[in-house]
């Protein structure tokens, strides 16, 4: 089952009991319907909402000079959406990656946000060792991995 499903029906089935301790002359069907019709509109009008201010900020991509960033000691909780939020206050955020484990697919606590160059520069100076959720972030410039390829002395 789907989650607006299930929360559409707890809401039908809380709103029978309200309905039927408040009229207990209405049949439990009856309040159970009602219930159910007053949860579903209520869902549906929050739903509207909640996605027409997302599709506002989704449309925009910034397209001028971006910089890649590195962010550490993230917390395994947090989801892409809290961190674009926390960096999209300096500049606008192009995309944020937060890495995974392949195996169990948990997060590891590191990620990369791609944002504006001068957005992504204020960024970095004012959110290094800015404490965020109860860790206390590393935020630096991303290195290419062309760049650590070249780096590595060559094995013979």
């Amino acid at each position: 089952m789907q989650k607006p499903f299930l929360i559409v029906l707890i809401i039908a089935i809380l709103g029978a009991l309200a309905i039927n301790f408040v009229a207990p002359e209405l049949n439990a069907a009856v309040a159970f319907f009602v219930g159910a019709i007053i949860a579903s509109a209520v869902f549906t009008l929050q739903g509207q909402t909640s996605s027409s201010s997302d599709n506002a900020s989704s449309v925009e991509q910034y397209t001028g000079p971006t910089m890649t960033l590195y962010v550490g000691n993230l917390p395994y909780r947090v989801h892409e959406g809290e961190v674009k939020e926390l960096f999209g206050k300096y500049g606008p955020v192009n995309s944020v990656r937060l890495v995974r484990d392949r195996k169990t697919g948990r997060r590891k606590g590191f990620g990369f946000i791609e944002m504006s160059e001068a957005g992504a520069k204020k960024a970095m100076s004012k959110l290094n060792e800015y404490e965020f959720q109860e860790r206390t972030l590393k935020v630096r410039e991303a290195k290419s991995q062309d760049s650590d390829k070249s780096e590595k002395p060559a094995a013979s």
